[in-house]
């Protein structure tokens, strides 16, 4: 059984916490003050675990990185990357600036050439990075309800390391599409961008992408 790390106890890190949890893994929320999630503790009937993001990097087999974007370097910095070293670790940040949207489209930090996930893989090389769970709301990040199995797409430098996130995508109800190396965070991450547009101009929160295939 795997322990998995969960880096953010925001309500992603929470959100995919339980969805671990009842997946049958051990889990553990790394936060900077772990009594805020005393209450969170409680609701897993003892089987959470908190420590800070040094203990968690530790812990798990498998880590998930799920703060802001503007506070990810800092965090794994926090976290130690000897304790990174060789580990999946699934990236659910997006680079969102603290700007305004303009009419609906959030600004991002990064632009075009160079994606929040590829700064993060060049930080900690020795860490295995698959992009994942940052185009969707955490409402809909484990079992979603749609006409169809949805679809998330992923991408990151290591083959088996994509392989192991899509079985674990599958485990949480969706389909993984797999878009090649880190450089495709480029294009992956502004589907945030995207999905929120319908959210912030007409309170639509309720949709996730599907990739048709003939």
């Amino acid at each position: 059984m795997k322990k998995i790390g969960i880096i953010g106890s925001g309500v992603v890190g929470q959100t995919l916490a339980n969805g671990f949890i009842k997946a049958g893994y051990q889990v553990m929320i790394g936060t900077r003050e772990p009594s805020k999630l005393d209450t969170w503790k409680e609701n897993t009937n003892g089987e959470g675990k908190t420590g800070t993001f040094r203990d968690t990097a530790s812990f798990g087999d498998l880590i998930v990185l799920a703060t802001k974007g503007t506070a990810a370097n800092k965090v794994l910095e926090m976290a130690g990357f000897e304790n990174l070293k060789g580990k999946i670790v699934i990236d659910a940040t997006n680079p969102i600036s603290a700007a305004a949207p303009d009419n609906g489209v959030l600004k991002f930090f990064t632009n075009l050439n160079k994606s929040l996930m590829e700064e993060l893989q060049e930080l900690v090389p020795d860490a295995k990075f698959v992009k994942a769970f940052n185009s969707v709301g955490s409402a809909f990040m484990v079992d979603p309800k749609f006409s169809s199995k949805p679809t998330m797409f992923i991408c990151g430098n290591d083959p088996e390391s994509k392989k192991e996130v899509s079985r674990i995508l599958e485990q949480f109800g969706w389909e993984a599409a797999d878009f090649g190396g880190v450089e495709s965070a480029r294009a992956i991450e502004p589907l945030c961008m995207l999905w929120c547009i319908p959210g912030m101009l007409h309170n639509e929160w309720t949709h996730a992408f599907k990739l048709l295939k003939r």
